[in-house]
């Protein structure tokens, strides 16, 4: 459905992406993450044929974006991050003047429109003036907007930005509805969220992918260490000594207080073995009442913080030993121009 093969944006000097490639397949739901800065909105926008990219090729259901962009843009639906409505429009007024923007068939323009605000759950504000409608709604607006006119494919930047708990329920629900018919390309920074909806996730940092899989491989794959939360009552600190009785124990991290004067730790092996039947059968012997017993799990987030770091210590590495080298050339252009002034001073 959507190719990306090695494509570089630049400005000027400076490279906002840098040789990327990836692919997203028919009816996939993909999360694409990256830091402030990573080059996401740029990808996003050559995407959408928004913008133009320096070198590579971007084909949207096999139609090269440069060579055949009208086709191309079609396939595409776009939700940028910030929502651009027209205040003075109602809802149906907005949807409507997309899809003639979109060059939807006039036959087909009010029962597309129709079904479009439906789908949105807009059908009961449609005739209010966008400009009253409530920050959930304009979201469902954009939503709209962008899904008129059927396109294969739906990029949505940051689509519950601002949002408040109940509505980021309703427009998570939404998403994963338009997986059943579209292509999706979500970014957002609730990691929770795209582990929530998203079938594969995308990685950028500094205009590089650092990553791509599910988020469980993900999570699995930077997983370092595995880690029990164990929530006792220990009136006599015996959990100290747990280390001595079961030796697989790495660590044993006290985490706080209880308000019931319970405690909470976090057990931690390097091993593969699961160590809570062994703290199951060791804790009562020594008096300690287990209150819950769980194992820790490595989130999406997790895994997105270990890989960010992982990629900027490599950049680091791979920068340090040309930068020094640079340096030691540029000091010796210096020495040899001083010398050749030195020289013309001697013939004055």
């Amino acid at each position: 459905m959507i190719e990306v093969k090695n494509v570089t944006k630049k400005y000027g000097s400076i490279t906002a992406v840098n040789d990327i490639s990836f692919d997203v397949k028919d009816g996939e739901v993909v999360g694409f993450l990256g830091p402030n800065g990573a080059g996401k909105s740029t990808t996003m926008n050559m995407l959408t044929g928004y913008i133009e990219p320096t070198q590579g090729q971007i084909i949207i259901n096999g139609n090269d974006i440069l060579k055949k962009p009208r086709k191309a843009k079609r396939e595409v639906g776009y939700m940028p991050e910030n929502v651009p409505l027209y205040y003075e429009l109602t809802a149906k007024e907005f949807v409507t003047y997309m899809a003639e923007l979109k060059m939807v068939k006039k036959s087909e323009r009010k029962e597309q429109v129709e079904q479009v605000l439906k789908e949105t759950g807009l059908e009961d504000v449609k005739n209010k003036l966008i400009r009253n409608l409530s920050r959930g709604y304009k979201q469902r607006v954009s939503m709209a907007g962008a899904l008129v006119g059927n396109p294969d494919v739906i990029i949505l930047d940051e689509p519950t930005v601002g949002l408040d708990p109940k509505q980021i329920t309703e427009i998570r629900s939404l998403i994963k509805e338009l997986g059943k018919k579209h292509t999706v390309i979500l970014s957002s920074h609730i990691l929770s969220e795209v582990s929530q909806i998203c079938e594969r996730v995308i990685i950028i940092n500094k205009g590089k992918i650092v990553a791509i899989d599910t988020p469980e491989n993900l999570e699995k794959s930077t997983k370092e260490r595995n880690g029990i939360s164990v929530v006792v009552e220990d009136k006599n600190e015996k959990m100290k000594t747990l280390k001595e009785k079961i030796p697989e124990i790495e660590d044993i991290e006290f985490v706080k207080d209880n308000e019931d004067g319970t405690k909470q730790y976090v057990i931690t092996t390097s091993s593969d073995i699961d160590l809570r039947k062994k703290i199951f059968e060791v804790l009562p012997k020594d008096g300690i009442v287990i209150f819950e017993l769980k194992k820790t799990e490595n989130t999406l987030e997790d895994a997105f913080i270990k890989l960010i770091d992982s990629s900027k210590s490599e950049e680091n590495k791979t920068k340090s030993i040309p930068e020094v080298e640079q340096d030691g050339k540029e000091n010796n252009t210096k020495v040899e121009d001083k010398s050749e002034n030195n020289k013309k001073e001697e013939k004055k």
